[in-house]
């Protein structure tokens, strides 16, 4: 693994079943305040990486696992038929408590989380502030735990159960479409998506490297906006990463956005040689675990999970960060001006960074890591 001077891995037991991998820095000085930096899909913990000496320069123990699900974190069920309950959030809050508590910490400076990890991170902050003293979401804002309704015209509209656009179901909608569409989270909960991926014609390292192109703000066409509410004809204005075409996996999706071998080569934010570690580990273990979260979605498990915490909202400090040219900010209608209005109620800042896409704390880290430096001493 290539790993800057000062980043260490190993593995530890969490008592939730995982012996989980992860990167430390900062931890030759003791008593240091935990830091913890959950990552999302398709990632790792090493997509940390940049920011982590900072941190660990700041006078934090900084602590990035790979979660269930990925890496060389073991003891999850990777079949799409197996144990589909372990990825639901409420386990991973369990996965994370385990590991600080196996680190020898009793409470967390800050957990952070980026795309998928920020549910996470939200979900640690909102159910055990004791433990959990301040959050900051990635890339993805956090709503909180949904309204606890009976009847479905309050249901959340992004639930298979719940309808949409006039009476008809978004999917549905979604197809008649010209050309025909569909949703990216419920083509990840397919049977087929992880085969389309892991199996790609062109193999892992270029699939990712289409993907990550596509999603970053080297793509030129990333110039996200406000949508106006959850309807076909809204999300159609989503790239194709977000609202795929009907008839192609996310392999076809992002191969035509492959980038030029000079951009390759100029690529700072992502070497090849970097590239070259996510590759190596996907290879090995396919997408499925990762895959495993977005069915815990679609099928609504979470959300009825979280209704116990209806009207819960974030008490403790907390902050927002992306990229400017992210739609994953907008993706879901209403989502970031909820959190800022209601679930979070001392959110402390909302940063979009330019120059940055849904990949932003490898893209912009060092303007990252000053935001979250920020952040932290105004919580002390």
């Amino acid at each position: 693994m290539p790993l800057p001077n000062g980043i260490r891995s190993r593995h530890l037991d969490n008592g939730n079943g995982l012996s989980i991998h992860f990167l430390e820095a900062g931890f030759d000085q003791a008593d240091r305040p935990l830091l913890l930096l959950l990552h999302g899909f398709p990632e790792l913990a090493y997509s940390w990486r940049k920011i982590m000496l900072p941190l660990a320069a700041a006078g934090f123990h900084v602590v990035a696992p790979d979660q269930r699900g990925y890496g060389e974190t073991h003891g999850w069920d990777n079949r799409y038929e197996g144990d589909l309950a372990s990825f639901r959030f409420l386990n991973l809050v369990q996965d994370t408590l385990g590991l600080v508590w196996a680190l020898g910490y009793q409470t967390v400076s800050a957990v952070v989380g980026h795309d998928f990890g920020s549910s996470v991170a939200g979900c640690c902050a909102l159910i055990r502030p004791d433990v959990f003293r301040s959050v900051v979401m990635m890339s993805a804002p956090f709503t909180g735990a949904p309204a606890f309704v009976n009847d479905e015209a309050n249901k959340d509209p992004r639930l298979p159960s719940a309808s949409a656009t006039k009476g008809k179901d978004i999917h549905a909608a979604l197809a008649e479409l010209t050309p025909p569409r569909k949703h990216y989270q419920w083509y990840y909960s397919t049977p087929e998506a992880n085969t389309n991926m892991w199996r790609s014609p062109d193999g892992v390292h270029a699939f990712l490297r289409a993907y990550y192109h596509h999603k970053s703000a080297d793509w030129k066409l990333n110039q996200p906006f406000k949508l106006n509410a959850w309807r076909a004809e809204d999300l159609a204005q989503l790239p194709r990463y977000y609202i795929m075409d009907l008839n192609q996996g996310m392999a076809e999706t992002v191969a035509p956005e492959m980038p030029s071998s000079q951009h390759i080569e100029s690529c700072k934010w992502l070497t090849e040689n970097e590239l070259s570690h996510y590759s190596r580990t996907y290879e090995t273990t396919g997408f499925q675990g990762g895959l495993q979260w977005y069915r815990c979605v679609t099928r609504g498990d979470n959300a009825r999970d979280l209704r116990v915490f209806s009207g819960q909202t974030i008490n403790v400090p907390s902050c927002f960060i992306s990229g400017r040219q992210d739609w994953g900010v907008f993706q879901k209608p209403g989502d970031l001006e909820k959190m800022q209005h209601h679930t979070c109620t001392d959110l402390r800042g909302c940063h979009l960074l330019e120059e940055a896409g849904h990949w932003v704390q490898q893209e912009q880290p060092d303007a990252v890591a000053a935001h979250l430096i920020e952040f932290l001493n105004s919580t002390t």
